[in-house]
């Protein structure tokens, strides 16, 4: 048994969840944990001198119990609830391959997951367009005025700034004004890429 742990991450509202569930339903045993899952209560959320919530920092999420589901998923995937059906055109080899896609905005700047990624995405908008989207969207609790500017935006800048520092860090940046349709099409061939390798270093294990 194999697994692959793939990364989506990026800004808010760059269309990181649609892209993942549209991916889980084409690729083979392929489940999804999201970040947004972990987020702590209201009431264990910072608020800084401007009463803002600081929910865009990793102090806002329970980040040890999502490492630690990563890794129970890691360990066990049959028992995780995963589809098991093969979608067509995946070979037979891959049966015994797993595909767990993370979804979230703060992915890459917490070490303990560094080490697990096969591969890492980044999707990214420019800020005119983050704030439309961002505008649209029905969030609890709801965001104050000023919100986006003063903290959502400054603190993507500032955590896509350290991983754009970080020379070691293999990422690629998605253009998330593109189309969900090419955005599928790439990430969704680029896995399959992925488990290509795969099948071949199974294929040479078992020759």
């Amino acid at each position: 048994m194999k697994v692959l742990v793939i990364g989506l991450g990026g800004v808010t509202n760059g269309g990181k969840t649609t892209l993942a569930e549209k991916l889980k339903n084409m690729l083979p045993n392929c489940d999804i944990i999201s970040q947004d899952d972990f987020f702590k209560p209201e009431s264990e959320v910072e608020t800084d001198e401007r009463g803002f919530k600081l929910y865009d920092v990793l102090d806002a999420l329970y980040m040890d119990e999502m490492v630690t589901s990563i890794h129970n998923w890691m360990k066990s995937p049959a028992s995780s609830g995963v589809v098991t059906e093969e979608p067509q055109k995946t070979c037979d080899n891959l049966k015994n391959v797993y595909i767990l896609i993370v979804e979230g905005f703060l992915l890459y700047n917490y070490e303990p997951l560094n080490k697990l990624w096969n591969r890492r995405y980044f999707l990214t908008l420019p800020y005119e367009e983050c704030k439309r989207r961002r505008s649209t969207r029905v969030y609890q609790p709801a965001d104050t005025p000023g919100y986006f500017d003063g903290h959502v935006w400054p603190m993507y800048l500032k955590y896509k700034n350290e991983l754009e520092e970080n020379a070691s860090m293999q990422v690629d940046y998605l253009d998330g004004t593109k189309s969900q349709e090419e955005l599928l099409s790439y990430v969704y061939s680029d896995i399959i890429k992925e488990l290509n390798k795969l099948r071949e270093e199974n294929h040479q294990v078992t020759a």
